[in-house]
């Protein structure tokens, strides 16, 4: 069973209390149809465990099969920058198949982004660095598709439906206090 190289830090995206129980980690991509749906199966399991899991979201573009996932990855940075990451990554989601540079700057500006940051930003390849670290993470972690879940460090080598991570996060949850990594 593969392991997480690189525990949750203060560069990751997370929602969920720091003091929760189970921690799942998700590397994406945001052009994977799979990933959309696993989108929705997190959201629930934030509310079936609210309070008790804290999930965080790494960058996995899948570049030869998604050709706008780097720059999508690069756009829900730049939201991040200004403090929108989790809007930008819901707006991606909703809009998976229009990710031209257009669409996304269109986004931004439906975020109430500075859009012209934005676009400098993305022509820059400004959060290139931190997407290629989240990437380089998974491939030292196992990861070789998306999506690809970590429950407390260890893969979940089963199925991504809501079933399968429920369990994985029940597993972490009554694990000894510490497990983690």
């Amino acid at each position: 069973m593969s392991r997480l190289v690189k525990p949750v830090s203060s560069r990751d995206h997370v929602l969920g209390s720091a003091n929760a129980r189970a921690e799942i980690v998700e590397y994406l991509d945001y052009e994977c149809p799979y990933c959309k749906l696993a989108n929705g199966v997190v959201a629930e399991l934030l509310r079936r465990f609210a309070g008790d899991v804290r999930y965080a979201a790494r960058h996995f573009p899948l570049t030869r099969m998604h050709p706008h996932s780097l720059l999508a990855a690069q756009a829900a940075e730049a939201a991040g920058a200004q403090g929108s990451y989790w809007q930008m990554h819901e707006m991606l989601f909703a809009n998976q198949d229009a990710l031209e540079l257009e669409d996304i700057l269109r986004y931004a500006d439906a975020l109430d982004l500075d859009v012209r940051q934005v676009a400098q930003e993305l022509a820059d390849e400004t959060h290139v660095p931190k997407v290629q670290s989240d990437f380089d993470s998974g491939i030292r972690s196992g990861v070789n598709g998306t999506p690809t879940f970590f429950a407390d460090g260890l893969r979940v080598d089963g199925g991504w439906d809501l079933e399968s991570l429920s369990a994985a996060i029940e597993n972490a949850r009554s694990a000894s206090p510490g497990a983690r990594y």
